[in-house]
């Protein structure tokens, strides 16, 4: 069986090795006679393996000693949740930058706790673009201030990190974590789902300043309250153990290929690459601001919509598959996370001239 050159935005591609990994130790990791599955989440071998874990994610992303790091379930939609009932605190409003549909989602749920300044807001231009910095209109007695670096549906990204004056910024990177090197000091917390750039789906990470822990809500939920899961090491109850388990060899991965600088290099080398051959021509287009391109999806058009259909068959027939883009916005989006290897991206832009030449 010849793997395909998966681009769907998620769940997603793994590394190869990873799976391979993941394959040979299916039935007895480590000797223990167990699969990983079977593995009691207290027991001895699997403690192991969610602690390891959690070093080699604090190690490759430069993680300081004064944040906790959670493996939580719920995915990232449930900390739209679980983020205004821990750090509203004694403060009745939080700032929410809007820039498509993840940040959307997020403030509706937000409503629900608190009181919502919408600090910038791109949905006239259809969310093409990021506001710039002077353009944020923040309240200084925020809560917070919620972003989402990266846009998955409509292929848009913050090309800066935010200044917040002091205001606990709040990131869901759930489609750019491990991308590239990031300060995380800057940040009161970040949150990804897995399914993007970790691991299998069921599990989220939250990077959460010591600071921010013990504030929530009087009416929180057990299973959100951020200090009780820190103070049970992710174990409060029973963790997505699988998902741990294979986040944990990606990690190992990163570090084999050099770490978040080397990744960096590459999934910028791989976006340029694409990015390029949707300007060549204008066979095909951007809808995207060019100052606020996704390094990790990258939505494009043809110039004959009726060309689409065709387009994705003949893709499919050359191993490029879920190329086609979100029913909310149209035409192709191809998501080119860290496990998409350089290859594939070479494979769609020959097979994207190919086929511009031919129609």
């Amino acid at each position: 069986m010849a793997r395909k050159f998966n681009f769907s935005a998620g769940p997603a591609m793994l590394p190869a090795s990873v799976i391979e990994r993941a394959q040979q130790e299916m039935l007895d990791w480590n000797g223990s006679g167990m699969s990983v599955m079977e593995m009691s989440h207290r027991g001895k071998e699997y403690m192991s393996i969610a602690a390891k874990a959690e070093k080699d994610l604090r190690e490759v992303m430069a993680i300081p000693d004064n944040y906790k790091v959670l493996f939580l379930q719920g995915g990232a939609s449930s900390q739209f949740a679980a983020i205004p009932l821990n750090l509203l605190g004694d403060k009745t409003s939080a700032d929410y930058i809007n820039t498509g549909m993840w940040s959307k989602k997020a403030i509706a749920e937000a409503k629900r706790y608190g009181t919502v300044n919408i600090a910038a807001d791109t949905s006239e231009g259809g969310f093409t673009s990021v506001p710039t910095q002077a353009e944020l209109k923040l309240n200084p007695d925020a809560a917070y201030v919620h972003y989402t670096p990266n846009e998955t549906i409509g292929g848009v990204e913050f090309d800066y990190i935010p200044e917040t004056g002091g205001v606990p910024l709040v990131a869901d990177m759930s489609s750019t974590i491990l991308s590239r090197p990031i300060d995380v000091s800057k940040f009161g917390l970040i949150y990804a789902g897995a399914q993007k750039n970790i691991g299998p789906a069921g599990l989220c990470i939250v990077i959460v300043r010591d600071d921010l822990l013990g504030k929530a809500s009087a009416n929180c939920p057990t299973m959100f309250n951020y200090a009780i899961h820190a103070e049970n090491e992710s174990m409060y109850n029973t963790p997505a153990t699988y998902s741990w388990y294979m986040a944990g060899l990606v990690f190992e991965w990163l570090q084999q290929q050099g770490g978040l600088s080397a990744m960096g290099v590459l999934n910028k080398r791989k976006a340029d690459k694409l990015y390029a051959a949707i300007d060549a021509t204008d066979f095909y287009g951007s809808p995207v601001a060019k100052n606020a391109r996704s390094w990790m999806n990258v939505p494009f058009t043809l110039a004959d919509p009726e060309l689409d259909a065709e387009f994705l068959k003949g893709a499919s027939a050359k191993g490029l598959v879920t190329l086609k883009g979100h029913r909310s916005v149209g035409g192709m989006r191809a998501s080119i996370y860290n496990a998409m290897p350089e290859e594939g991206v070479d494979a769609l832009v020959a097979y994207m001239k190919e086929f511009a030449s031919q129609y």
